[in-house]
């Protein structure tokens, strides 16, 4: 079983990370890590703070010489922003954000508090999780990408979409939008139906849905084949000698019951504005409970290209759980045994 915790503050000294259970034998390639890292920090419309902080990451135990031995990988960014303690006391929460609601439910009287650990920030980690879990998943030839389809409305136009992005930034707006993740070569069998909380899709979209500001997710054709007949929706089966089972079309997004079906998993995030916004909203002083403008912290404008890779991470985190769990092993060489003998399995149905 992989699970991972995370912990740090957005103006605090560090990022911290423990991924258990990649299994020994794994060469962890630091400079992927720090690659996706990078392809996180980039993007139309992000904000003060990606000038300020260049994420690279530290590996403080679970490796020896590269590889992976077995135990939890211990992972570290430092912020280079780590004037938390100095910061001012925050009264005004920003609606869309978890400062209201997170001050009522910890009783603290300084919304400070809450944002520093709510923030956005924290998902430079779990990008580098979901770099060590991709590094996994490729011994078996899955690989895990990410496109942005739209933002503000604007769609597979970037030049479009960076003059939105702009427009918005003069006027002290956000914007938010939507992106895609797929993963290629996902073998036939992960998942269940057996009980609710097996199901690949549900894991997926809770996972999804735990990155900040993520407001929707979709797998497949999604909420569209809500509007078609189910013969426009499902997908027909073929079978080849050489490829063995497949389906003409992939509507399903790669997952049948709760089952990965051979196909492409292709999810599909909606990413609300970002909630500081330049020219605020009114809000309510929690001290006074008088009407005031809304906290201005450094924002971003967009951060959808964002939020593409930190989806690629989450996915290939839920994948590669979904990958030990069906194949187990303590090793890489004998879940590769595993593996191996399944998929002869699986060609031979």
């Amino acid at each position: 079983m992989l699970r991972y915790l995370t912990a740090g503050e957005s103006h605090g000294k560090v990022l911290l990370g423990i991924l258990e259970g990649i299994p020994a034998g794994l060469k962890v390639e630091r400079g992927q890590i720090n690659l996706d890292l990078k392809r996180r920090q980039s993007g139309f419309g992000r904000g003060a703070r990606m000038a300020i902080e260049s994420d690279t990451v530290q590996i403080l135990a679970g490796l020896r010489k590269g590889m992976t031995i077995g135990s939890p990988i211990a992972l570290l960014i430092e912020n280079k922003d780590d004037s938390i303690d100095a910061l001012p006391a925050i009264t005004r929460p920003r609606p869309g954000h978890a400062d209201l609601a997170g001050a009522i439910k910890y009783d603290r009287g300084d919304i400070r508090d809450i944002l520093e650990r709510a923030s956005a920030r924290e998902t430079a980690m779990r990008v580098s999780v979901g770099a060590i879990c991709k590094m996994l998943l490729e011994e078996f030839g899955i690989r895990i990408a990410s496109h942005v389809i739209e933002i503000g409305g604007i769609a597979r136009d970037n030049k479009a979409m960076l003059r939105k992005v702009e427009e918005c930034s003069r006027i002290g707006d956000t914007l938010g939008g939507l992106c895609e993740i797929t993963a290629t070569n996902v073998p036939i069998g992960l998942g269940s139906y057996v009980q609710s909380d097996r199901r690949l899709d549900a894991k997926i979209a809770g996972a999804m849905m735990s990155i900040q500001a993520i407001k929707g997710v979709e797998i497949g054709l999604g909420f569209a084949a809500a509007r078609l007949p189910g013969s426009k929706v499902h997908d027909e089966i073929l079978f080849d000698k050489k490829a063995g089972f497949f389906h003409k079309t992939n509507n399903a997004g790669g997952i049948e019951g709760g089952i990965t079906n051979g196909e492409p998993v292709i999810v599909r995030i909606a990413m609300k504005p970002i909630a500081t916004l330049g020219r605020p909203l009114s809000t309510i002083d929690i001290k006074t409970k008088k009407k005031v403008e809304a906290q201005v912290e450094r924002h971003d404008v967009c951060a959808v290209h964002a939020v593409s890779v930190v989806g690629e991470a989450v996915l290939a985190f839920v994948v590669a759980c979904a990958m030990a769990e069906k194949f187990g092993g303590d090793s890489l060489s004998e879940m590769k045994r595993n593996f191996g003998g399944y998929t002869k399995q699986v060609k031979s149905f």
